[in-house]
C-alpha cells in the first residue's frame, strides 16, 4: 500500500512537463558533477555481492582500490533501525554538516560514538555500483556499530522499544566471532579470485589427494555415449575411444572445477615423453573428501545439459552458460539450436 507522500510525489512527477523533467535531470546531473570536483572522482564497485551474518544479509562490494564495504540500507536493516525518528535525526545532521548513519542516529547512542569513531570507521563512502551512487562503511566498521549499541543497553540508556536493535546487534557481533568480515565480503563478491596463491594452495590442499588414489571408474558410459553422439561420431564397438577424448573432457570437466585445479592435475599426471600420454587419469589424484564428490556431482549435471543439446555446438553454448570459465565473456544466444 503506497504512503500519501509517495502518491503525492508521484501525482507531482506525472505534472511536470516533459522540459521540466529534463531540466531537473540537468540539475542533478551539475549537481553530482560539482560534487565530484570538489571530492574527487567516485570509486567504483569492480565486485558486488551480499553477505550472509546469522539471519541477516546485507549488500557489499569491493570497491577499485580494494576497500571492503557494506551498504548504509543493509546495516540499517540488520539491525531493524529504520525509524522514522532516525531518518529524521539523520536528516537534520546532514543538513548541519554532521554525518550521522541512521543506523545509529537515535540521540541516546550519541555518548557512545567517539570522535574517532565518527571520523574514522563512520566515515561514509559514496561509490558507484553501476548507474547507482551508493553510501556504505568499511567492512570492519560493522563490529564497530554493534558495540555501541550493546554499550548504550549495558548502560540502561536504551527506550524499550530500542532493545530489539541492541539484541540484533548481539547478534551479529556473536554470528561474526568465528568469521572474517573481510573474507565474508570476498567470497560473496567473488573478489577471492584475486587474492595471493596462499588462498590457491589451501584449496588445492583440501581438492587434491595427497598420494594417487587406487582407480575407479568416475566417468559413465552415458558420458562418453553423449560425446559421441553431439559430435555426429559413430560409436566404437571395441573398447579403443578416440584419443580426442582426453581435450574434451579436460575443457568440459576439468577446466570447469575451480581455478588452478587443471594446472596442478597436469603437474602431478605430467605427459610422458615416449607416450606423449599420461600414466594415471587425473580423477585418481582429487581426494577423495571434496575433489571426487565435486567431480561426480560435476558430470551429473552436464549429462541433462548434454541430453537437451542437439549438437556440439548447441551443448557448447549451454555449457557456457551454466559452468562458464573463469575470465571468459557468456555468449548469450536466444536462438539455441
Amino acid at each position: 500500500m503506497q504512503s500519501k507522500q509517495s502518491k503525492g510525489g508521484k501525482v507531482r512527477a506525472e505534472a511536470l512537463s516533459e522540459d521540466d523533467r529534463r531540466e531537473i535531470a540537468r540539475t542533478g546531473a551539475r549537481s553530482r558533477w560539482e560534487k565530484e570536483k570538489v571530492q574527487g572522482p567516485v570509486p567504483k564497485a569492480t565486485h558486488r555481492g551480499a553477505v550472509e551474518i546469522g539471519s541477516a544479509k546485507i549488500p557489499c562490494a569491493v570497491l577499485e582500490d580494494g576497500r571492503r564495504i557494506l551498504s548504509e540500507y543493509g546495516i540499517t536493516q540488520a539491525l531493524g533501525s529504520r525509524s522514522g525518528a532516525s531518518k529524521r535525526i539523520k536528516k537534520a545532521g546532514s543538513e548541519s554538516g554532521s554525518s550521522i548513519p541512521v543506523f545509529l542516529a537515535p540521540r541516546n547512542l550519541s555518548t557512545f560514538i567517539t570522535k574517532e569513531l565518527a571520523d574514522g570507521p563512520l566515515s561514509p563512502i559514496t561509490y558507484k555500483d553501476g548507474r547507482r551512487t551508493l553510501i556504505g562503511y568499511e567492512a570492519t566498521a560493522l563490529p564497530k556499530i554493534c558495540n555501541v549499541w550493546l554499550q548504550a543497553r549495558d548502560a540502561g540508556e536504551l527506550q524499550p522499544q530500542q532493545l530489539d536493535r541492541a539484541f540484533k546487534a548481539e547478534l551479529l557481533i556473536r554470528a561474526l566471532a568465528d568469521v572474517a568480515i573481510v573474507a565474508l565480503v570476498d567470497e560473496a563478491t567473488g573478489f577471492q579470485n584475486e587474492r595471493d596463491r596462499n588462498e590457491l594452495h589451501r584449496l588445492l590442499s583440501v581438492y587434491l589427494a595427497e598420494e594417487r588414489l587406487a582407480w575407479a571408474k568416475r566417468f559413465p558410459d552415458e558420458f562418453y555415449r553423449q560425446i559421441y553422439r553431439l559430435k555426429g561420431w559413430k560409436w566404437p564397438v571395441g573398447k579403443a575411444k578416440t584419443p580426442l577424448l582426453g581435450h574434451i573432457t579436460n575443457d568440459i570437466v576439468y577446466d570447469r572445477l575451480p581455478e588452478g585445479v587443471l594446472q596442478k592435475l597436469r603437474e602431478l599426471n605430467p605427459t610422458l615423453e615416449d607416450t606423449k600420454r599420461r600414466k594415471w587419469k587425473h580423477h585418481q589424484f582429487l581426494s577423495a573428501e571434496v575433489g571426487q564428490p565435486d567431480l561426480r556431482d560435476h558430470i551429473l549435471q552436464l549429462l541433462p545439459i548434454m541430453r537437451i543439446s542437439k549438437s556440439w555446438p548447441s551443448f557448447k553454448r549451454h555449457l557456457d552458460i551454466a559452468f562458464p570459465k573463469t575470465g571468459t565473456q557468456i555468449d548469450m544466444l536466444a536462438d539455441y539450436e
